[in-house]
């Protein structure tokens, strides 16, 4: 999916609250020139169907500045908004380079019925729900397929046995254990 996203530097000294009644949301973006980060705004309707389309660090955002002359992908990695009311207060932005490896968390999805469940009665845990994961900024996936058929009463799925993207490592333990079916009791 393709987000691109246009922002304007935010004035020095200007607050907060009031850039939000005038129906901008304020934003940051850092890592595009070292420990230098920039404050910017953006449109509160496109940052909402910004936070609507992406998810936070997994998306790549095309993200451009026209008073900057940096143009280029970024990750939302900060999505600040009230608890239950879901205003936007404030968004946050890391810059990615198309050459450096990302570290980020991926979510799983389970897919087909586990056999132990459906002929065993047994009963299925999901130990992990994402994963850590490496992989340049063009190959971040937006989840990983988990199939669970085969799994078996007693028998578990680890880190190693998943088929990841191309260009996508696991970080951490390959030992961990993804899923497994239990019996259940009676």
């Amino acid at each position: 999916m393709q987000i691109t996203i246009e922002c304007q530097k935010r004035a020095p000294g200007s607050k907060p609250n009031a850039l939000r009644r005038e129906g901008k949301i304020p934003a940051v973006l850092y890592g595009h020139n070292g420990q230098e980060s920039v404050e910017l705004t953006l449109d509160a309707k496109k940052a909402e169907f910004l936070v609507r389309d992406a998810s936070v660090n997994n998306t790549l955002i095309d993200v451009s500045v026209p008073e900057l002359p940096w143009t280029g992908k970024a990750l939302l990695r900060e999505i600040q908004a009230h608890p239950w009311k879901r205003h936007l207060y404030h968004l946050s932005f890391y810059s990615v380079s198309a050459h450096g490896v990302l570290e980020i968390t991926v979510p799983l999805h389970f897919v087909g019925e586990s056999e132990g469940v459906k002929q065993e009665s047994g009963i299925l845990n999901t130990e992990l729900t994402e994963l850590e994961v490496k992989c340049l900024p063009d190959r971040i996936p937006e989840g990983i397929d988990v199939d669970i058929t085969d799994l078996k009463v007693g028998e578990s799925l680890h880190v190693y046995e998943l088929k990841l993207p191309e260009g996508v490592v696991a970080v951490g333990e390959a030992s961990r254990v993804v899923a497994q079916v239990t019996a259940s009791r009676e």
